[in-house]
């Protein structure tokens, strides 16, 4: 018999995704007495943005994504401050993960987490160059000593064979690291989100849509939710809210009221990816391969060739590709969406920073309406050999890129993962992208410092948190903390079976 919905409860979870399953989990663990009650709107838990055929699945740790060094400095070295930040973010959610193994979370963590090289490939002099550079920025910290640099043809050949077979000849540089990972943030979600619901004063609820927000007298928020499956709704309020809904987060928010998401607007990206599920060719390339960014393509649509595991089983995904939609969400979207979210307050933002980044419309219409052909000539850059007949094209996840007054001329799609706090603190949003889930415990931990400061005040609280992250509260990038890292790093692998 499933269990009760929970009536009143601390915390409200909306959407059932890897943010809303993180933060839940912890909440719990350090404060097991709080009531939690999960809200998601479609019939199965994490399978909009979290799910893993929606998402690249890359264990985002600045290793090959040349995105986050884009710049050099003044004297010419390459800015790898970035790159080192995400590592240290992405190692506080392998702590947490492990955690969640060896509390029987997830039994089997091969199912949501594998080891795949992440490697960086580039070709053309002023590329290679680059890379070579950006290595010795890499390198000289301690998270990247392993890295590996070579323009050497045969060893790229034999770190990802599909990269050099029948190219034709022209200069090419790789780095690789062998500690990178490939990971199913929905199987990651449902784990957390199977023991959370099992535990007492937890609920959670799927085809339960959360419709609208409005404040409660006397504080908190009363929430109304509609059943999907048979269109009955109900009512019930919480001292405090997360929205985790991904793309439907916008909406609830402009619901809400809080003047923090006054100005606020959404741009919705679709995304496309070439599949290939020919043994063949998938048991050739065992890794992750980030490229660099092609003429008019948006920093966030760095192609890439990645070794994915699913569902017990191996893929090739080629991509992403864009794509120009109005749905705010992939499954539970509607195309009406998008006009739905323009509002008076919102209105000059949009114009404007649309008026700005007219190519970047343009370049995802014409993605969307590329042939296989030109989807094809795009995945040779990468493997020149690739068969049309051995591919296909499947649909991704919708990202929606929060637009707020402050962006200035940072465009539309820019990285960047953000919380929306109102000011009395009893209702947090999640907005941005990519690095994302990759850091869905250092995201969850800052709402935690920002929203139950009480509860990170008590000593013994502090200390189950470093069991369960040791580094949460340690800097691992500062050189005197490397043997902390590493001691750290090592015990998290064995846990995690990696």
């Amino acid at each position: 018999m499933a269990k009760q919905i929970i009536e009143n409860p601390d915390v409200i979870l909306i959407g059932s995704g890897i943010m809303s399953a993180t933060l839940g989990t912890l909440l719990k663990e350090l404060h097991p007495k709080t009531t939690i009650q999960v809200y998601e709107c479609t019939a199965e838990l994490a399978h909009e943005a979290s799910n893993g055929w929606n998402n690249a699945g890359t264990g985002h740790a600045g290793i090959c994504e040349l995105s986050y060094t884009p710049d050099r400095r003044a004297d010419g070295t390459v800015n790898v401050d970035k790159a080192i930040g995400v590592f240290a973010e992405f190692e506080q959610s392998r702590h947490f993960w492990a955690h969640c193994v060896r509390r029987g979370m997830i039994a089997d963590p091969r199912s949501c987490i594998s080891p795949v090289p992440h490697v960086s490939f580039v070709h053309g002099d002023e590329q290679c160059a680059f890379l070579r550079d950006r290595h010795k920025g890499l390198a000289a910290h301690h998270f990247f000593a392993d890295m590996e640099f070579t323009t050497d043809r045969d060893t790229i050949g034999g770190w990802s064979p599909l990269l050099t077979e029948k190219r034709a000849d022209m200069p090419v540089a790789a780095t690789k690291m062998d500690s990178g990972t490939d990971v199913d943030f929905g199987g990651m979600a449902r784990g957390m989100l199977g023991w959370l619901g099992d535990q007492d004063g937890c609920n959670v609820a799927h085809s339960q849509r959360v419709t609208n927000l409005t404040k409660a007298p006397g504080g908190g928020w009363e929430a109304t939710i509609k059943n999907t499956a048979d269109g009955s709704t109900h009512k019930n309020r919480a001292k405090f809210i997360f929205v985790g809904a991904g793309g439907g987060s916008l909406h609830l928010l402009q619901k809400a009221g809080i003047p923090e998401a006054r100005g606020l607007g959404g741009f919705p990206i679709g995304g496309q990816w070439l599949v290939c599920d020919k043994p063949e060719i998938v048991e050739r390339h065992g890794a992750k391969v980030y490229g660099q960014a092609l003429d008019a393509a948006p920093t966030m649509a760095v192609p890439h060739l990645d070794t994915r595991m699913l569902d017990g089983k191996r893929h090739l995904f080629f991509g992403p590709f864009a794509a120009w939609t109005t749905r705010f969400l992939h499954r539970e979207g509607s195309w009406l969406d998008l006009p739905r979210s323009i509002k008076p307050h919102n209105l000059a933002t949009l114009i404007r920073i649309g008026i700005g980044n007219l190519d970047l419309v343009r370049y995802m219409i014409q993605q969307g309406t590329q042939s296989m052909k030109d989807r094809m000539e795009v995945l040779h850059i990468f493997y020149p050999a690739a068969d049309p007949a051995d591919w296909k094209l499947i649909d991704a996840g919708i990202r929606v890129q929060a637009i707020k007054k402050t962006d200035g001329k940072a465009g539309i799609v820019h990285y960047g993962t953000e919380v929306l706090t109102n000011s009395d603190r009893s209702i947090s949003a999640l907005l941005g992208a990519s690095p994302g889930a990759s850091t869905s415990a250092h995201i969850t931990l800052e709402v935690l410092r920002h929203c139950f400061p009480d509860l990170l005040e008590k000593a013994a609280t502090r200390d189950l948190l470093t069991r369960m992250i040791p580094n949460w509260n340690t800097d691992i990038t500062l050189p005197e903390n490397a043997a902390f890292y590493r001691e750290h790093a090592e015990k998290t692998s064995a846990i995690l079976e990696l």
